[in-house]
């Protein structure tokens, strides 16, 4: 009997570890697909011959507000309605170097959640990661490549600080 009962109790004890085990994988796996990663388009940047000719064209034809950047476009956060996200829209000189490696003619700036975390899983997954992340009091960025060759821009904003800034340039943002 006092065999049958250990045997039982082993048995059991064995199904708790077991269970217990998978239950703190499943929720490690859960948390890391349920973490988000890109929330939505930060900026298109591309190159042209003359930026500035390009800003007041677009500014002139399609009432886009341009300053010396390009342009902000202003819109409402899903989330919460009452924050504001901004992407930015910049036309860069056609011998910028700021896209190299790179050498298409465009570059896709995408808002991030956590920057950090999601820069160490890129690396994990062999993602190309060009520089370390850089922090201003508008946000962190960091650039990576694609399978193609496109660089990619991944920043963390911090849209009070974005607005202040535009503030101070006086610059309007398109809505």
């Amino acid at each position: 009997m006092k065999k049958t009962t250990l045997i039982f109790l082993a048995l059991v004890t064995s199904f708790c570890f077991g269970f217990t085990f998978k239950s703190i994988l499943a929720n490690k796996n859960k948390t890391h697909v349920t973490t988000k990663r890109v929330t939505s388009i930060g900026g298109i940047f591309f190159k042209c011959k003359e930026p500035k000719k390009m800003r007041e064209w677009y500014n002139t034809h399609l009432g886009l507000n341009t300053n010396q950047y390009g342009t902000v476009f202003e819109w409402r956060q899903t989330d919460d309605s009452t924050k504001k996200g901004f992407s930015q829209w910049s036309p860069f000189s056609e011998k910028t170097k700021y896209f190299e490696p790179s050498t298409k003619d465009f570059m896709i700036n995408y808002r991030v959640e956590n920057l950090q975390l999601l820069v160490e899983e890129l690396k994990k997954e062999g993602v190309t990661i060009t520089d370390t992340i850089e922090t201003y009091d508008y946000g962190k960025f960091a650039h990576i490549m694609d399978m193609e060759g496109n660089k990619i821009e991944l920043w963390e904003p911090n849209d009070i600080e974005y607005e202040k800034l535009g503030k101070q340039l006086g610059s309007q943002t398109t809505k």
